[in-house]
């Protein structure tokens, strides 16, 4: 007989979950990885229903997730080094949990592949032409993590070199000129680039070690290091190795500490720091005091976060309703959107913003005047709608007016303004629902900057 729910009266027991599955073992293909593990030997009060396994980038603190009735299940976060974990449900809730964290590669390598608006080489296919659907970037199948920004784009080799090319004024390209590029140019000779972050003129990148690195325009204290003079060759921010996830907006940024704090500076005239003011800072300040922040984007001239509790937090300007609070007032410090506790994914750096839950379904806001709402409209909405009835979407990107996402099977799609071919579907005709890029079915990452999207596709 199941125990009953009670307090501290004789006989009476709290209800039980069920303990962590055991012996997790984990085995990887291009973008997915195929968990299995044995159930557990104390189920708690009810049997188990099903199993839960969810994949969280180490890099960016992005979680996906699938469930199942029975091992193995296969999850498929994309490309990166993710912590694996599950657990066991029974009536009473998910149990406790089983984590594996090898640093396991989920791919190993991929192609990389751009398109949009080609101006400054910003491509880096070599050419100053725009392209409406992909095009490979070399012939290197070694590309491991890719950033597209305003008027530039990085990309991370799996020998942890680290590659920009695009507009290189104001040294945003990193490798000490300021001259343009319009393909790959490598930033310095160091191997060990973790993960990097192109805003609209600057850049921020994470070693393996922990050390936080800044580069490009600094007239408004986007580079964290007190000053405000540009610098066309990473310094670094601080001499902190305690930084974990990173993101570069309009002249502002965001990072997530190992210890779950988060910080921001530079430009704050619309409150984007989150710090309950409009003085910008050219120096790491604390957003708040929680410690459970898990991932962030910064946007033009906002942001938004999830924590680990899976709530929605925005903050900064609120044109066109861009925060989702359901106003298009004002934000200085983070204020949470609905109530809900499964949202998984967010991008921030357009005139709209959207996200993916962990039910895989895609949720847009903000400006829908040029259909990147994908609701085939070209209305704004000022909340979370939903983006048709799927629930395969992976991750979702958005900066200026254009929309690109990708699903669990590994297809690319896009909408919103495509009049450059910031879509990618071979045409120049703007979509205000989702269309598909191609045939692949293999990609595995992307990063949308303006009017351009970069994309790793899957070596089979």
């Amino acid at each position: 007989m199941p125990r009953r729910q009670g307090g501290s009266l004789s006989g009476f027991t709290p209800l039980s979950t069920p303990n962590a599955p055991t012996d997790l073992s984990v085995s990887t293909t291009i973008g997915s990885a195929t968990v299995s593990f044995t159930a557990p030997s104390d189920t708690g009060d009810a049997a188990v229903t099903s199993y839960i396994v969810t994949a969280i980038d180490e890099s960016t603190g992005a979680s996906s997730g699938a469930t199942g009735t029975a091992s193995p299940i296969t999850v498929s976060p994309g490309g990166g080094t993710f912590k694996i974990r599950a657990q066991a449900v029974n009536d009473w809730g998910p149990g406790r949990l089983t984590e594996f964290s090898t640093g396991n590669a989920i791919f190993s390598g991929a192609e990389l592949y751009s398109w949009g608006w080609n101006s400054y080489g910003r491509l880096g296919d070599n050419t100053v032409v725009d392209k409406s659907s992909p095009v490979q970037v070399g012939a290197l199948t070694t590309w491991t993590y890719v950033s597209a920004g305003y008027w530039s784009s990085a990309a991370i080799k799996t020998d942890g070199t680290l590659w920009m090319w695009g507009n290189g004024t104001n040294g945003k390209l990193g490798n000490g000129t300021v001259v343009n590029s319009s393909s790959p140019v490598q930033v310095g000779a160091l191997t060990t680039w973790s993960i990097v972050s192109t805003g609209n003129n600057h850049t921020l990148a994470r070693k393996t070690d922990n050390t936080l690195w800044a580069w490009g325009q600094n007239a408004l204290g986007a580079l964290g290091n007190g000053y405000t003079a540009n610098t066309s060759s990473p310094i670094q921010v601080g001499a902190l190795t305690t930084w974990s996830i990173i993101s570069a907006g309009g002249n502002h940024n965001h990072v997530i500490k190992t210890d779950g704090t988060l910080w921001g500076w530079g430009y704050n005239g619309n409150g984007q720091l989150g710090t309950d003011s409009i003085i910008s800072k050219s120096s790491p300040v604390q957003v708040g005091s929680d410690t459970d922040w898990a991932t962030v984007d910064a946007g033009s001239a906002g942001s938004l976060a999830i924590k680990t509790t899976g709530t929605l937090y925005a903050w900064g300007s609120n044109s066109q309703g861009r925060l989702g609070d359901g106003t298009t007032v004002d934000k200085s410090s983070p204020v949470q959107i609905g109530a809900l506790t499964n949202w998984q994914q967010v991008t921030a750096r357009g005139g709209a913003s959207g996200a993916v839950k962990t039910d895989n379904t895609l949720w847009m806001w903000g400006s829908g005047t040029s259909g990147e709402l994908g609701d085939e409209t070209t209305v704004t909405k000022s909340s979370p709608i939903q983006v048709g009835a799927l629930t395969n979407w992976s991750r979702v990107e958005v900066m200026g007016s254009t929309t690109t996402a990708i699903k669990t099977d590994g297809t690319m799609w896009g909408w919103g303004n495509n009049g450059i071919g910031g879509i990618g579907d071979n045409t120049t005709v703007s979509k205000s629902s989702p269309v598909q890029v191609g045939a692949l079915t293999n990609w595995v990452s992307h990063s949308s900057g303006q009017q351009h999207t970069l994309a790793l596709l899957g070596v089979v």
